[in-house]
């Protein structure tokens, strides 16, 4: 079956045949997307990162949509490679990721069809620059792990458990879920995030990496989710783990 290049940043419009997850998914999850069709490009470990996030998907690069990508200049060449070879124009950014923070979060923007909630101010230039010149809204926050915090649930909806995020949405008219912090495993830290652990594998199927169930503010989630039009997939068993977001980049097409 053909495929094309995902139009609109995270929202696939079919059923997703390419994403981009942390190297160190468990065993199930790669089956469970392996049996759905999906082709899963792994992260290497970034040894400029801290160790919990080293791997994480969205701290590493921003899709713009189509087979555009903007990367930050210091990650491993085999993973520039894996997405040259699936037909991606990369843009190198101009600031490298290191560990301490905010030099972290250069490209942890979280993008909804015309909106893109950030923090300007720590947000890489050129990334900046490519937003800008698409006409995006550009949603401005004080978390700088923006992406990290926020779970793309539509083009004008999230679901986040970061208070600040949750208002500015609000007030830029994006529809957004606020519930509770933690919850969530981060390797060796306190906890993670909601967006950090969902990514869509269809154009209404929002992936989770364990089990929404075990969450407990879960039948808010199934309801916002519903109210959207969306279900659910947990990919593993147990509870919520933040891997960085799940990417998707490509999807199925007839033609």
């Amino acid at each position: 079956m053909k495929e094309r290049f995902i139009e609109t940043p995270n929202l696939p419009k079919g059923e997703v045949s390419l994403v981009v997850c942390d190297g160190r998914i468990n065993s199930d999850v790669e089956y469970n997307l392996s049996e759905m069709g999906i082709k899963i490009i792994k992260t290497n470990k970034q040894k400029v990162l801290y160790e919990a996030v080293s791997y994480h998907p969205d701290l590493l690069f921003h899709h713009l949509g189509e087979n555009k990508i903007v990367i930050a200049p210091n990650v491993d060449d085999s993973f520039y490679y894996a997405l040259e070879d699936e037909g991606f124009d990369l843009i190198i950014g101009k600031n490298k990721i290191e560990g301490k923070y905010p030099k972290d979060v250069l490209y942890n923007v979280a993008r909804l069809k015309d909106n893109a909630i950030l923090n300007i101010k720590y947000t890489d230039e050129v990334l900046l620059e490519e937003l800008i010149k698409r006409n995006i809204r550009l949603i401005d926050v004080k978390q700088g792990y923006a992406k990290c915090s926020v779970c793309i649930v539509s083009e004008d909806a999230i679901i986040t458990s970061d208070m600040g995020i949750h208002k500015k949405a609000m007030e830029n008219l994006v529809n957004s879920l606020l519930i509770k912090p933690a919850y969530i495993d981060l390797f060796e830290l306190n906890y993670g995030f909601i967006g950090g652990c969902t990514g869509f594998i269809s154009s209404n199927t929002l992936a989770f990496y364990g089990e929404v169930e075990t969450h407990p503010d879960y039948a808010e989630i199934k309801y916002f989710l519903n109210k959207f039009e969306k279900k659910h997939q947990n990919l593993s068993k147990g509870k919520l783990i933040d891997y960085g977001t799940l990417v998707p980049l490509k999807e199925y097409c007839i033609i």
